[in-house]
């Protein structure tokens, strides 16, 4: 799975309190399932991916645009659902501007098998969109991993 990498590697890069604290960033996969057809090994990641932010300090915007901009790029039909719910999020308040953060986003990844000689070959395929062909989620961006807002 490859995913769950890639969105820590944007918040790391993104949200400085997680640059300057990379230990307070925490990635699970919880309820994961495989999904595939008789006659193919080929299958789908089915997951949720449990981002947890411990003693986070600042605005919680600065941590939820990278992940909508994330999204955009990596699963964009999360925010094409009906219920316009990309994921879920809970928080704990602590002392001071402190909380602790705990966000989950269901996911999938494809990855084709196919015959080899002498055995399989894997492929995880692309769930990303090409460069310009998704304008961003109000104005934002990733731009080489890094959330853009200017206009």
């Amino acid at each position: 799975m490859r995913k769950p990498d890639s969105l820590k590697a944007v918040l790391l890069r993104s949200v400085k309190p997680l640059a300057d604290n990379p230990e307070n960033l925490t990635l699970f996969i919880d309820r994961g399932a495989i999904g595939c057809r008789a006659g193919s090994l080929s299958f789908q990641y089915s997951y949720t991916l449990n981002v947890v932010v411990q003693d986070f300090a600042g605005n919680l915007d600065t941590l939820i645009v990278p992940i909508l901009g994330w999204i955009a790029e990596n699963q964009s039909e999360l925010l094409q659902k009906g219920d316009s719910q990309p994921f879920t999020f809970e928080a704990e308040i602590l002392d001071g501007d402190l909380c602790d953060v705990s966000i989950d986003i269901a996911l999938t990844e494809r990855v084709r098998v196919t015959p080899a000689q002498g055995g399989v070959h894997v492929t995880h395929l692309d769930d990303t969109l090409p460069t310009d062909a998704f304008p961003g989620v109000a104005g934002v961006r990733l731009i080489d991993g890094v959330v853009d807002m200017t206009p």
